[in-house]
């Protein structure tokens, strides 16, 4: 059960954000859900391999973040095989990073308060479209947030959860009053996988697939194999990584754009309310893959929901779901005062969504922050 419920906390908690990201570098509708269930096939097998393996409620999950940084960098020049083939790329430095171990030792030497304010520069936009939502469509957005605050206090853990339901329920009204279901066709109900050749671009590959490795590995990879630690597992980290790119690179010409390590919902599965007996754990580990490989053929219905769904609505519950992770890179870019400066530029950078060359706001961020900081670090130890 615990399983269970951290495939669905962690679905039904950031699924818009991951059809919005892939939506906002050019992916169909269909393209849309077929990443979508690519995501969800191959991130229960690696989290069910892995489990099973090593015995360790070890679970994997999407790359949340890393939706999240699609979304705010937009349409790329060579459209959606332009992003296809960063996938790939990123699918690649995972793989890389389990083979050269000095790979992951240069990703741990960026500051963390610099990849941290980027990746809060990026979700900015994003976690500002609630509150824009409320101008636009209150009648349709005042439920959601108020499910999410009421559920904020109540039950934290499924307040989420409850917010896209109460956005479903919204949904079903509107189709029930305004006759749209008639539009869906039932065929794009069934789950299915559309396949796009890859074509690669320096724009895509500087603007995409960097910072979507670097978000990915920061933001996820990293603090999971941390909280796991804090539950007495130490992860391995090499098969960890293989495991996570093959699925990525599987996933990649499906739409998928990252799998990676849980890291929030890892605790779900790995924490002694799950099971008292460490040695038994495991078992929510497994469950948590096989709960991701039935709610994969749930995927196309869901991409069909938002689709139906009134404006702003989706990109309320988008941005309520990554309030969290917005807070928390807040936190880290500032915590340490010595770094202040260059984490404050990251962020204006990334937030300010501009672009040369077809490169967008994130890599020009990191470049941004590093370079200020070299400047302002000059000369000392």
């Amino acid at each position: 059960m615990a399983g269970v419920v951290t495939a669905l906390v962690g679905f039904t908690s950031s699924f818009a954000v991951v059809l919005t990201g892939l939506a906002a570098v050019g992916a169909t509708h269909a393209q849309a859900a077929s990443g979508l269930l690519a995501l969800c096939l191959t991130m229960g097998v690696a989290g069910i391999v892995l489990a099973w393996r090593y015995r360790m409620p070890i679970t994997s999950a999407w790359s949340t973040p890393g939706a999240a940084l699609l979304a705010a960098s937009g349409a790329i020049e060579g459209g959606w095989p332009a992003a296809v083939g960063a996938f790939l790329i990123v699918a690649a430095l995972i793989l890389l990073t389990a083979l050269v171990p000095q790979l992951g030792s240069l990703i741990a030497a960026i500051p963390p308060s610099i990849a941290q304010a980027m990746l809060a520069g990026v979700l900015l936009p994003l976690c500002l479209a609630p509150i824009g939502g409320l101008a636009k469509n209150p009648w349709a957005v005042v439920p959601v947030l108020l499910t999410w605050l009421v559920f904020a206090r109540l039950a934290p853990r499924w307040a989420v959860p409850l917010a896209f339901l109460a956005a479903t329920v919204v949904i079903v009204i509107g189709i029930v009053t305004g006759g749209s279901a008639s539009i869906v066709d039932p065929a794009a109900l069934l789950p299915h996988l559309e396949l796009t050749m890859p074509t690669f671009t320096v724009g895509a590959l500087v603007g995409i697939a960097l910072p979507l490795f670097i978000v990915t590995m920061a933001s996820q990879n990293v603090p999971g194999v941390a909280v796991m630690r804090s539950f007495g597992y130490e992860v391995p980290w090499r098969p960890a990584m293989l495991a996570t790119g093959i699925g990525s690179a599987l996933g990649a010409a499906a739409g998928g754009h990252a799998i990676n390590l849980a890291a929030i919902s890892a605790a779900l599965a790995a924490a002694p309310d799950a099971e008292p007996d460490p040695k038994r754990r495991w078992i929510a580990g497994v469950s948590t893959g096989a709960s991701y490989l039935v709610l994969g053929g749930c995927s196309a219905a869901f991409a069909a929901l938002v689709v139906l769904a009134p404006v702003a609505v989706i990109p309320a519950v988008a941005g309520v779901a990554l309030f969290g992770a917005f807070g928390s890179a807040v936190q880290q870019a500032i915590d340490d005062p010595g770094e202040r400066t260059p984490a404050v530029v990251t962020f204006l950078v990334a937030a300010s969504g501009m672009a040369f060359w077809g490169v967008s706001a994130a890599f020009w961020a990191l470049l941004a922050g590093l370079l200020v900081r070299a400047v302002l670090h000059l000369g000392r130890r």
